[in-house]
């Protein structure tokens, strides 16, 4: 399969919410069982004690992201990795990057300086979106860009879209930590 370019982006995966106290919710944030729930088995089984809360554009999410790098000309899954909502979209793209690529697409939630070096540093053409800032606006000839950039990452979206159309993958119905071979790609 000839690789051109990859395209990467992000899902929201939904799980059952929890209906934990205050101290069981600070307990599994350090990353420990409530002790209480030791004790009873059943009760740890319904837990989901790897999902987490976060919010975006004003819409609540509890449960993970699906990270997906794509090829950018057949849109075949490269790799994926899911992880907890609550961790940004740029602290996901190392574990994405392999040797073989030679340019990447990519929304703005990926741009940031240390992204750039490493891309660079690896020798991949960046393609992400430039990102307006406070004051300091994106140009026009900027917006001309990200609209060109836009055509070819939009394809990402079409597999996002038949994960959540044809596969109703849109809420994981599994309750309890995810299998830990779910959490990076082959």
């Amino acid at each position: 399969m000839g690789k051109e370019g990859s395209i990467v982006d992000a899902s929201f995966v939904d799980v059952p919410r929890q209906r934990n106290s205050r101290d069981e919710n600070k307990q599994i944030k350090e990353g420990q069982v409530p002790p209480e729930w030791k004790d009873k088995p059943n009760k740890l089984s319904q837990k989901d004690t790897d999902a987490r809360w976060t919010k975006k554009n004003q819409e609540t999410h509890y449960g993970y992201k699906n990270h997906v790098k794509a090829d950018k000309k057949t849109k075949l899954i490269q790799s994926y990795t899911v992880i907890a909502a609550s961790v940004h979209d740029f602290q996901t793209i190392e574990v994405l990057l392999d040797e073989g690529d030679k340019e990447l697409y990519a929304d703005r939630a990926y741009r940031s300086e240390e992204i750039e070096e490493k891309l660079k540093s690896k020798k991949i053409k960046s393609q992400v979106h430039e990102k307006g800032y406070r004051n300091k606006p994106l140009t026009d000839t900027q917006k001309a860009v990200n609209r060109e950039k836009s055509k070819i990452r939009v394809r990402v979206e079409h597999i996002f879209d038949f994960m959540e159309n044809s596969m109703k993958g849109s809420c994981l119905r599994y309750i309890g930590a995810l299998p830990k071979a779910l959490f990076t790609s082959p």
